[in-house]
């Protein structure tokens, strides 16, 4: 039976994966026309998640009043909308116009690593326009670049979405066999992206660290990885200068993995996306079920 429904699910997702490839085409002009009414229908008619991001944003910054975190919330779901058009935008953006929209602040980061012929981990969040941040990895050094990513269940949104991630020379490593393709490509002299602030799929199995006022759960696989092949670590600043332009900063987590404590790692990359956040909280995606685990036992990172 199950089957069945996700067969007939795949048939009907064709449709609206040919409209996606309509939009794409259009002019980003056109496309930010379409963003103001997605953020109407997401936000004002459909309140998509706005108990979850109404909840987060309250425990995140207690301190602030109810119209503060109102006027967080609103742009939130405004720039949520950017970035929904931006990702359809993905399907067929050319790299021209891609260089243009997400500029590499400070290629020599990556450069220096690459020349010492030290493999990387680019880390960061769901923060300003992770996706473009992610798909331009190719474009920023002369490494083989990699991304980290989470199958979608729907086959055919997932084919199109590696298509998409993947057109301009990334390779992408499905996140349930990261241990294996990562020893694959071991040899290689490779960047690997990777999007850290999920809530873990096994809280039992992840660092505990205060983020946002809060016991966090984060998962350990950039620190693990970075540990294992004692890479360089870096962590992505994005931000957005104007509507549909952003930036990418890398600073330096460590040169050298195996050189750190245990939970360092974790603790500074965590700790540069919380300082993102605070400065610019309207740009983090609220709407995601971060803090659905609680800790029990399990030690705090100071």
């Amino acid at each position: 039976m199950g089957g069945k429904k996700q067969k007939i699910s795949a048939i009907l997702s064709y449709p609206l994966l040919w409209l996606i490839y309509a939009l794409s085409v259009l002019p980003m002009s056109v496309l930010y026309i379409l963003s103001n009414g997605i953020y109407f229908i997401l936000y004002r008619v459909f309140a998509y998640r706005v108990k979850v991001s109404r909840s987060n944003l309250r425990n995140a910054f207690p301190e602030k009043s109810e119209k503060e975190l109102l006027d967080i919330e609103k742009k939130f779901y405004k720039h949520l909308a950017d970035v929904v058009v931006e990702t359809v935008k993905s399907f067929t953006i050319s790299e021209t116009e891609l260089n243009k929209r997400m500029v590499l602040l400070n290629p020599e980061v990556l450069d220096e690593f690459y020349k010492r012929g030290r493999k990387t981990i680019a880390v960061t969040g769901h923060f300003a326009n992770w996706e473009w941040a992610a798909i331009t990895l190719p474009f920023q050094s002369k490494y083989s670049p990699q991304g980290v990513y989470l199958p979608i269940k729907n086959h055919v949104f997932n084919d199109a979405m590696i298509k998409s991630r993947s057109r301009f020379g990334i390779d992408l490593l499905h996140a349930g066999r990261m241990k294996s393709e990562m020893e694959a490509r071991k040899d290689i002299l490779s960047v690997t992206g990777f999007i850290a602030d999920q809530s873990p799929s096994n809280p039992d199995y992840a660092y505990w660290i205060n983020f946002l006022n809060q016991e966090t759960s984060v998962a350990k696989g950039t620190e693990k990885y970075a540990k294992l092949y004692n890479t360089a670590v870096v962590f992505g600043v994005i931000k957005k200068v104007k509507r549909g332009y952003y930036t990418l900063e890398y600073k330096i987590v460590t040169e050298a993995a195996e050189t750190t404590s245990e939970t360092d790692i974790t603790r500074m990359h965590t700790g540069f996306l919380e300082e993102l956040i605070k400065a610019e909280p309207q740009f983090w995606l609220w709407s995601h079920k971060r803090w659905k685990h609680k800790k029990l036992d399990t030690p705090v990172a100071a």
